[in-house]
């Protein structure tokens, strides 16, 4: 440190006055790429997602009527599997398999589920395909957001077949 306050003492008032402004702009360039660039970044990002799911959800609303009819219709095939083992190979091949925590049989063709640290919308797409694909219903749902960001507990009650409406 010395070293350096005697170059500066050996500089001309002038020359000085010039290191100090470049030092001082190249603490400001610092700043600027290491704190305000990424943070506007991110928010850039957020903002980005935050249209992606807004227009996604805006689809989903459109195509929602679509969906309940082709549900009432009975759209979806049935599967030859117990509903136990369908959940379980269907959420592995999904990416959930290891949210799984406990399952328990509920009724006669039922089964109560809790998942933890799921991702959100890996848990909606697979709940949707059991519904689409395999004549699952979700008969209840809780889901409740953890403290990581996309992730979500839930307990879910599935049938499989008809609702018992129809």
């Amino acid at each position: 440190m010395n070293q350096i306050r005697q170059w500066l003492d050996g500089l001309a008032p002038r020359e000085r006055n010039l290191v100090y402004a470049a030092a001082a702009l190249l603490g400001i360039a610092i700043v600027y790429f290491a704190i305000v660039l990424p943070v506007t970044s991110a928010a850039r990002q957020r903002e980005a997602r935050i249209v992606q799911k807004t227009s996604d959800v805006a689809w989903m609303r459109q195509v929602a009527p679509q969906v309940m009819a082709a549900a009432a219709a009975g759209s979806g095939m049935a599967s030859d599997e117990s509903l136990v083992v369908l959940v379980d190979r269907t959420a592995r091949e999904s990416g959930i398999g290891s949210s799984i925590r406990d399952q328990t049989p509920a009724g006669q063709n039922g089964l109560q589920l809790r998942l933890e640290g799921a991702p959100f919308d890996l848990l909606m797409a697979w709940l949707a395909n059991l519904q689409q694909q395999h004549a699952v219903r979700v008969d209840g749902a809780i889901i409740g957001a953890t403290s990581a960001p996309g992730l979500v507990n839930a307990n879910l009650t599935l049938a499989h077949g008809q609702s018992p409406a129809s």
